[in-house]
Parts: structure tokens; sequence; C-alpha cells
């Protein structure tokens, strides 16, 4: 089976980056400050007009749990239809009960809104209450893919449930298992060597670009505390490029 290496991005500059480094798959997306959110349509056409790279759109409507509102669902609904049309391959999606279950009702007008394209289930299967039965339960509704860092905070963490859910993927030809969460060059190989049947991973590969405003005034800041306006996350196309070559 092919080798994938999905990296996660939420500008121009980042997919370009990422585009450059050698990525076989971008997740796009905004705000990856707050775990990521729904990408415009416009960035996505941006990106189009000069790469063909498969693209699948982070569908979260905001930040949080992952018990949304039939009106938060209707959202992206009508957001996957622009989307779709402004050239997305496929969706990361998810949603769960109030009692930690994958649930299956509210993602029904998703995936039916998908008409096709390919389906990544999102992390939500990390804060789910059983790893292998949601996993599962994306395999029954027809997920091509997992995004899961074996419920852990870092993938690295993880290890044993992520080799775990190889195993499922394996045995039962369930969705691929996309190993994310602190994903890099070294991560990978480490991986790798504990677990050769892994073969996707999912990175950001984040680095700060220092801002070009000479004029800076400190003390009003327009998001989360600890952030600042100074620096400015964005792809690596180093880190991409050394991800892709430990994966081989």
């Amino acid at each position: 089976m092919k080798r994938v290496l999905e990296v996660c991005v939420d500008s121009y500059a980042s997919a370009m980056a990422a585009v450059a480094g050698g990525a076989d798959r971008l997740e796009l997306c905004s705000a990856l400050s707050v775990g990521g959110l729904t990408p415009s349509a416009a960035l996505l056409r941006q990106i189009r007009r000069v790469s063909d790279v498969p693209i699948r759109c982070l569908m979260r409507p905001r930040g949080g749990d992952f018990l949304y509102t039939p009106e938060e669902v209707e959202q992206m609904t009508m957001e996957m239809a622009v989307l779709r049309n402004a050239g997305a391959d496929g969706f990361v999606i998810g949603c769960l009960t109030a009692d930690g279950e994958l649930d299956g009702r509210a993602m029904e007008p998703l995936r039916e809104a998908a008409e096709g394209c390919g389906l990544t289930l999102h992390r939500c299967i990390d804060v789910s209450r059983n790893l292998e039965n949601t996993y599962r339960n994306a395999a029954r509704l027809g997920f091509d893919t997992v995004l899961t860092s074996g419920g852990a905070g870092k993938c690295r963490d993880g290890v044993e449930t992520i080799g775990q859910l190889l195993k499922i993927r394996d045995a039962e030809n369930g969705p691929e298992v996309l190993i994310g969460a602190g994903v890099n060059a070294g991560v990978i190989a480490a991986f790798r060597a504990k677990l050769p049947e892994a073969r996707a991973f999912h990175m950001s590969g984040k680095t700060e670009i220092e801002s070009k405003m000479r004029f800076r005034r400190e003390g009003v800041p327009m998001g989360l505390p600890g952030l600042d306006e100074w620096h400015i996350p964005m792809t690596s196309e180093r880190a991409v490029r050394e991800a892709k070559r430990a994966l081989g």
C-alpha cells in the first residue's frame, strides 16, 4: 500500500511550503492555533490555481468539543457544498454523542454532502469512549481514513493503541490509520522501526516566522493569552521534506 504524508495547513504560504516539501496530501483548515476550523473556499481556490495536490478540508465550525447542534451540522453541510465546488477532494469530519460514542446520525448529512469524496474521521476518535469501537464504527460508516494520536496528547505516547488499530486495519481491511499529533521526521523513523506497518502520517511542520511589522503596540492581544501577532506560524518546507525522506 502507498505511504502517505499529509500536511495540515491553514494559509497559502504553508500550503506552498508543504507542496514544495513533497506532501502527498493537504488537510486544509483555518485557525490551527485552536486545533483547526473550516477553511475558506477562497483559500482553496488560490491553492487549486497552482497545484493539483489532493486536498481534504476540515469541517469544524468552532473550537471545543465535537457534540454539535443541528444548526452546526447544517452549517457544515452547506460549507461542504461550496468547498467541493472549489476543488476539495475529500473532507475531514467527526461528531460524537454526549456519551462519547461516534454519532452516525449526526454525520449522515455530512456523509451525503461529501458525495463520494474521500472521508477522514478526525481526532474526535482520541476523545471518544473506546478507540477501537470508534475505529470499527468509522469503517462501517464508510470512512477511508482515521486520524489519531492513539488517544494521547502526542502520538509517541499513544503508540501501543495505534499498534492495536493497525492490527485491526490489517485484519479487517479497515480504514487507513493516519498517525498525527507531534509528528516529525524523527517520530516517523521511530514509528517505522517499532511498527513497520505504519505507513500514513499527518503533520503541520510548523515554524515561527518573525513579523515584518516595524511598529508594534504591545499589550493589546488579538487572540488567546500567550499568543502574539509578531510571530506567525508557518509550515516549514524543510521539515516536510525531512519527514517525507523518513517515510521513504
